[in-house]
């Protein structure tokens, strides 16, 4: 059960208490949302200083989307929440909490969930933001369902705009990133549920993505400015490296440990991280009967954002009782994997 009431300064206090038993946690309802603006290659290739059939040789992407300069991460990710809200069919003011999955916030503080929280009127929901880069919807799931467990409802939202981090001439980034958000509700499901989570960093590798500047460590500045220490960097060939020698195996010793039948796994929703690797690792995973759902081509690489606009782009192809495994991996290194039951 859900009980809430305003403190004196007229925020709102959420609990939850242990009831009776209860349907299980699932996904009842999803969303997305992505600006307008289309990019196409020949736009990115020539600061890039490489061709469009360059990149779609090498990445499998044809587009991504941009949002307009006056938007932020919490504009999109409001009208996510929305649709999803509509899909679930309940109100803002049904939600006990809100975690929002970006690397990409509209600013340090506060929280760009707070801002969503009081954007869509959910006013008796906790909000909060997780980052843990590409994974990051993952990991905020595993939160919010561990938060709804004993009742109440939860939206979960992956969002970033890499369009504002990106420096148009580095190749290695330019090319692959684009802007969305995507949202679901969690709550109790009579036939949909978590078969379960896991959650895995590789602070070894914290260096192969990352944002030098901006934080604590080197504050902005206009020395960082000067030398670029603000942009959005990667060690693409070395990410692709980690994927290929991590991902795979973690899948199958998650699935192994899980009392599914991972040959009737129908639906497989990754990282949209680059068309060509997704197609590798879908080749190593080994599932007989999975169809990988991808937006990869026409949207990019949306970060956190990736799988639940994508899920929302599949909602549709994804039946009742059918088995999805999500698969996240990005910067930390840090990688996601769950297995929902619709």
């Amino acid at each position: 059960m859900v009980a809430d009431e305003s403190c004196h300064c007229g925020c709102a206090l959420a609990f939850w208490a242990e009831g009776n038993a209860r349907d299980p946690v699932g996904v009842i309802g999803c969303g997305s949302h992505l600006p307008p603006r289309v990019v196409s290659n020949e736009e990115v290739a020539a600061a890039a200083g490489v061709t469009a059939s360059w990149i779609e040789e090498r990445t499998g992407i044809r587009s991504r989307r941009f949002a307009h300069e006056s938007q932020a991460a919490s504009d999109l990710a409001a009208i996510a929440c929305e649709e999803a809200l509509q899909d679930a069919g309940i109100t803002a003011a049904d939600v006990s909490v809100i975690v929002v999955a970006t690397s990409t916030p509209d600013s340090p503080q506060p929280p760009t969930a707070c801002v969503v929280q009081h954007r869509i009127g959910a006013h008796r929901a906790a909000a909060f933001d997780v980052n843990a880069v590409c994974s990051g919807f993952v990991f905020a799931l595993d939160v919010a369902r561990r938060l709804v467990e004993n009742g109440g409802f939860a939206l979960v939202v992956g969002v970033d705009l890499y369009s504002r981090i990106i420096d148009p001439a580095d190749r290695r980034t330019a090319v692959l990133f684009g802007d969305g958000a995507g949202a679901v509700v969690l709550g109790p499901s009579a036939t949909g549920t978590i078969h379960g989570v896991r959650l895995a960093s590789f602070g070894a590798h914290q260096h192969l993505i990352r944002v030098p500047a901006g934080g604590s460590r080197i504050p902005p500045s206009k020395e960082s400015l000067l030398t670029g220490e603000h942009y959005f960097q990667m060690n693409g060939r070395a990410v692709r490296e980690f994927v290929r020698k991590e991902v795979p195996v973690a899948v199958r010793d998650f699935l192994g440990d899980l009392p599914v039948n991972t040959a009737a796994i129908r639906h497989f929703v990754p990282h949209q991280a680059n068309r060509i690797m997704l197609g590798e690792l879908v080749a190593e995973l080994g599932l007989p009967d999975v169809r990988m759902h991808e937006t990869v081509t026409e949207l990019g690489n949306t970060g956190a954002a990736s799988i639940p606009v994508t899920l929302a782009a599949a909602r549709d192809e994804i039946q009742r009782g059918d088995d999805v495994l999500l698969t996240a991996f990005g910067g930390g290194m840090s990688m996601g994997l769950a297995l929902l039951r619709w």
